[in-house]
């Protein structure tokens, strides 16, 4: 087996087949307390009155911050390319779903 060695600086990420496959979602309920941001994401499928959240990432905010520079980020670069992305359909429950974000 050949030994991987990191140049100074340099992150060895691993990204095992199951997690590459993805989890499809068309739904994210995000909450947060002082200390934490959590992002439940759900699939939720027409017709069905039940969904189960598929993954829930628990965020520090300066994490949380980060990502939502790198999604802005992306969007543009995506726009750029493809133009603008169109939000057609209202969401699909009440924005006040869920527990609210308090510790």
């Amino acid at each position: 087996m050949k030994e991987n060695k990191n140049q100074e600086g340099q992150l060895n990420i691993e990204l095992d087949q199951e997690i590459a496959e993805g989890t499809y979602s068309n739904l994210a309920i995000i909450n947060h307390s002082m200390s934490e941001f959590i992002v439940d994401f759900i699939n939720i499928m027409p017709g069905i009155p039940k969904a189960k959240v598929k993954s829930r990432i628990i965020l520090t905010p300066q994490h949380a911050k980060r990502l939502v520079k790198a999604l802005s980020d992306n969007v543009r670069k995506f726009e750029n390319e493809h133009g603008e992305i169109k939000d057609y359909e209202k969401p699909p429950i009440p924005m006040n779903f869920g527990p609210t974000g308090q510790a």
